[in-house]
């Protein structure tokens, strides 16, 4: 970050404390901060201290006269290389979402052509109100990096997702930004982990798959300088720093999530989406003498083939094939029926599925790329480099 401009606009939360150790942890990577504090932010702290940390004007009001006799807002979002909301509040998101400009900060968010980071920290039921992920997925879909805030004790004395990630982690995610590699503005999209498909409020049809492959992967894309969206299916993994997290449950869920990242330059689907659904009791199923239940089965929507066939069809796409049998030639077949660029197959007829090691053969219509066994990050790194290669 040695030499990069930061704006950054600290929202009105009680999170808003950690902004000023947030300045300080961007000040030590060499970036220079400039604060922006929404009226709300200086019910929190005071522009003095984010002014102080930071050896800059803070800034907290649209209409001072002196900056705007040059439109000194419009400069301000255009100099800096990088806009950080954090905290970013419910409020703030919403505003962003809906194009609003009535303070210093959500104007400076509208008038800039500069990416946008933001950091949400609020209240459990604020973050998962259908309102609030209604406009994160707006957001990144307009190209906002909206970062997963982290689960666990609030100040209002609830207990889930919504506290504010930590500081180390959000400069993690800025440095993120900065990368400079061969994917370096491209967008990726993948997915990753199991599905559950709900039979009753208590049981759900899923598989093994860990979500480790997919993670791993999304992390080497990051590191190349791809903006990476990462949707994950029900996996307990920290999300890799850089990386835009979207978790869902359900194989009609991930397509849902899938259609609403797009565009995207590339789309590796790494998840082990369940083939079939089920249509679920609204109560526990009880043990009978009638003997097991019987289960209406439905087919979830194929993913990767419905990509494939998409009109804002990503230039390359590529499918994950885990078989016990005949491997190649299956993987070959599921190249040619799906209608991708790719397909990364791998045998999980051993212990292979959730575990940290994989074996896998890259598919093309060309031919076949056999990779020696080894961790799942160094197959993750070597696919990163092949993905940047055929994108190139």
């Amino acid at each position: 970050m040695a030499g990069k401009r930061i704006l950054l606009i600290i929202g009105g939360g009680i999170a808003a404390y950690k902004s000023l150790e947030l300045i300080r942890e961007l000040r030590r990577g060499g970036a220079s901060v400039t604060p922006v504090l929404t009226k709300g932010g200086t019910e929190f702290i005071t522009p003095l201290s984010a002014s102080a940390l930071s050896e800059s004007k803070a800034y907290t009001h649209l209409f001072d006269l002196t900056d705007e006799a040059e439109m000194g807002h419009i400069q301000l979002s255009r100099s800096a290389d990088l806009l950080v909301v954090c905290p970013a509040t419910a409020d703030l998101l919403a505003k962003m979402a809906a194009g609003m400009a009535d303070d210093l900060a959500t104007t400076l968010l509208l008038a800039t052509d500069t990416p946008v980071l933001a950091a949400p920290a609020m209240n459990v039921r604020m973050w998962q109100h259908p309102a609030t992920q209604a406009n994160v997925a707006l957001l990144r879909q307009r190209g906002v990096t909206v970062l997963e805030p982290d689960v666990g004790p609030m100040a209002c004395g609830e207990f889930g997702p919504g506290r504010l990630p930590e500081v180390t982690a959000i400069a993690a995610a800025i440095g993120a930004q900065f990368a400079d590699g061969p994917l370096k503005g491209r967008h990726i999209l993948v997915t990753a982990g199991p599905t559950h498909e709900p039979i009753d409020p208590v049981r759900y049809i899923a598989n093994r798959s860990s979500g480790k492959q997919g993670f791993a992967l999304a992390a080497a894309l990051a590191a190349l300088g791809a903006r990476v969206t990462l949707v994950a299916g029900p996996v307990n993994l920290p999300t890799p720093p850089g990386v835009t997290r979207i978790d869902i449950e359900t194989a009609r869920e991930m397509a849902a999530a899938v259609e609403a990242a797009l565009p995207a330059d590339a789309a590796i689907l790494v998840a082990a989406v369940a083939d079939w659904a089920v249509a679920p009791r609204t109560s526990k199923i009880k043990k009978g003498a009638s003997g097991p239940p019987k289960l209406e089965l439905s087919e979830n929507p194929d993913i990767l083939a419905g990509l494939a066939r998409h009109p804002r069809r990503p230039k390359l796409v590529v499918g994950f094939a885990a078989e016990t049998d005949d491997v190649i030639p299956n993987a070959q077949a599921k190249l040619a029926k799906k209608g991708v660029d790719l397909i990364v197959a791998n045998d999980v007829s051993g212990e292979v599925m959730g575990g940290d090691r994989n074996l896998v053969h890259l598919v093309t219509a060309s031919g076949v790329q056999s990779l020696p066994e080894t961790t799942k990050a160094n197959v993750a790194r070597q696919l990163a480099a092949r993905i940047a290669e055929l994108l190139a």
